[in-house]
C-alpha cells in the first residue's frame, strides 16, 4: 500500500498511535486469532469493564474492528476491510501469537461460544 498524500499519512499515524498502547494491540492480535467478546477482554487483561470498553471504542472509532451482536453478547472482531488494514496486518504479523491467552479461557470454562 502506497500512502498518497499528508492526509493518509495523519490517519497512519493516528492508527499507529492507537497501537503505541500494548493492551490495544494485544487485543488486536487476539483478535487476529478469532473474535471476543468484552468480559473475555476483561478476564485475560484483568482490567475493569469499563477500560475494555474505551480500548474497543477507540479501535471501532478508527474502523480497526468491528461488532456484532449476538444474543446478549457483542462480539469484536478485526476489520479486515478497513482501508488501512494492510499497514495493521504487517504489524499484527511481527507479534508472537495470543492464542494461549485464548486457550486458557477455554480450559477455565470462561469463553464464549456460540
Amino acid at each position: 500500500m502506497m500512502l498518497k498524500s499528508s492526509a493518509e499519512i495523519e490517519i497512519v499515524a493516528q492508527i499507529l498511535k492507537l497501537l503505541g498502547d500494548k493492551t490495544r494491540l494485544t487485543m488486536l492480535k487476539i483478535l487476529d486469532e478469532g473474535s471476543c467478546c468484552v468480559c473475555e477482554f476483561v478476564e485475560i487483561f484483568q482490567i475493569s469493564q469499563p477500560a475494555i470498553s474505551q480500548h474497543l471504542r477507540k479501535l471501532k472509532d478508527m474502523g480497526l474492528v468491528d461488532e456484532e451482536r449476538k444474543g446478549q453478547w457483542i462480539f469484536y472482531s478485526i476489520n479486515r476491510e478497513q482501508e488501512y488494514f494492510p499497514i495493521v496486518q504487517q504489524i499484527l504479523l511481527q507479534l508472537p501469537s495470543q492464542k494461549d491467552k485464548l486457550d486458557a479461557l477455554v480450559s477455565q470454562g470462561k469463553r464464549i461460544v456460540l
